[in-house]
């Protein structure tokens, strides 16, 4: 990723946390008598009142299909509908934002779509597709279907033991690659990747560039030509945003050679018994009726997120992360595991740890009678847990709304867990 704390860039100003958790509706519920401690932003975030009103406003006033109707409402949709997009577009720094936008509805979906749109047209038997160790499911399966079927080769870059790649071999890991698929930022070790440099090593080799930024667009500032990758896919819903839509950006360039992923309504010009023509990118690979009010959402999610500043929002998750992991050290020592880069300046507010001898699933459900909520789990990334010799891990994850204070909880609460078992 790029440079984060160069010197002579002005701090961020400090989020003030307590007036923004009052805009985030569930975080003033209580479970099990007690308040509650969301660290589990990495898999959801919570949605502020802003995103969840702006859904409700769209569906109670304005509400019809989008590109169909010619009547006043309809058309007000598409506008809305059209205009999340471009606003999505300009959040990432889009070159084209309102044609380089795809609609689906998840990351899972976006990347899919590459791997079968872009590896089906551009891939065969022994072409070679470069993966990382701590890829997410969403960023090895596909392409496993892709190999199963076409016959390609899957090359790997490994992590090493603190959950950074190892870039020592890269140019013979690249060499004769036709694609490099990557995360931006670790699900599970929180390790933000040089995806800048791999992306140019990448293209020097002749080879696309292919980002999962699910957990790194939520977190810092994210510029699409800064990062030089080919395709960016995210999810809404890990960025303060609602379930059910993700984003594929690509280069305006390689969308408008791909054939459509999906066939249907939406994404033809014209369909004849003798075949059909598709539609004008980004619309050829929206098949079927969008998600129109969570399109709206994602679009008041980046309004909020804007409005906060991803400067303040990194510089905030930096520091606690950098306390989280100082607490926990000194509380623990030796009795806790904490994978991933021991440092903050490329790892964002994501902790994966394990505690003592207890299974994670254990320590998750101790730490729910104390309120906290953390993920247990494999986390969707089975090859990263057999590169870090555990079968699962606890995960503490943290988004704007998180303050000392919860990590201060999940302390207290992990303490508990441990005299529960000893």
């Amino acid at each position: 990723m790029a440079d984060l704390t160069a010197a002579g860039t002005p701090p961020a100003p400090a989020l003030d946390v307590a007036t923004l958790r009052k805009d985030f509706p569930l975080l003033a519920r209580e479970v099990h008598g007690r308040p509650i401690t969301y660290l589990d932003s990495a898999a959801s975030s919570q949605r502020p009142t802003a995103v969840l009103d702006a859904m409700r406003e769209y569906d109670e006033t304005t509400h019809a299909n989008v590109h169909r109707g010619v009547y006043a409402i309809a058309e007000e949709a598409t506008r809305r509908f059209e205009a999340a997009r471009t606003n999505v577009g300009r959040f990432i720094g889009a070159p084209d934002p309102g044609r380089e936008v795809v609609f689906a509805k998840n990351a899972t979906e976006a990347l899919n779509l590459v791997a079968h749109a872009w590896g089906r047209t551009h891939l065969g038997r022994g072409d070679v597709v470069v993966l990382t160790e701590m890829e997410h499911h969403a960023n090895i399966v596909p392409w496993h279907m892709l190999a199963a079927e076409r016959g390609i080769e899957l090359r790997w870059l490994p992590v090493d033991d603190d959950g950074r790649l190892v870039l020592d071999d890269l140019d013979a890991v690249l060499d004769g690659a036709r694609l490099l698929s990557l995360t931006c930022m670790s699900n599970v070790l929180g390790t933000l990747n040089p995806v800048a440099q791999l992306a140019a090593a990448a293209h020097d080799a002749g080879a696309i560039v292919v980002a999962d930024a699910c957990q790194s667009v939520p977190h810092l500032p994210t510029d699409v030509a800064a990062l030089g990758v080919d395709f960016l896919a995210f999810s809404a819903h890990k960025m303060l945003g609602p379930t059910g839509i993700g984003v594929l950006w690509g280069r305006e360039a390689l969308l408008a050679e791909l054939p459509p992923f999906l066939g249907g309504g939406e994404m033809i010009l014209d369909v004849r018994k003798d075949g059909f023509t598709p539609n004008d990118i980004p619309w050829r690979f929206e098949a079927g009726t969008p998600p129109i009010t969570e399109a709206i959402g994602l679009g008041a999610a980046v309004d909020y997120l804007r409005a906060v500043g991803m400067d303040a929002v990194r510089a905030h998750e930096q520091s606690l992360t950098a306390y989280a992991l100082q607490a926990l050290a000194d509380r623990f020592g030796d009795d806790i595991r904490i994978f991933g880069p021991p440092g903050t300046e490329d790892r964002g507010g994501v902790i994966s740890f394990a505690f003592g001898d207890v299974h994670p699933h254990d320590v998750s459900q101790i730490l729910d009678e104390y309120g906290v909520c953390v993920r247990a789990g494999h986390h969707c990334a089975k090859p990263l847990m057999r590169r870090l010799g555990v079968t699962a891990t606890a995960r503490a994850s943290f988004g704007p709304y998180n303050d000392e204070h919860d990590v201060d909880t999940l302390v207290d609460a992990l303490d508990a867990a441990g005299r529960f078992f000893a």
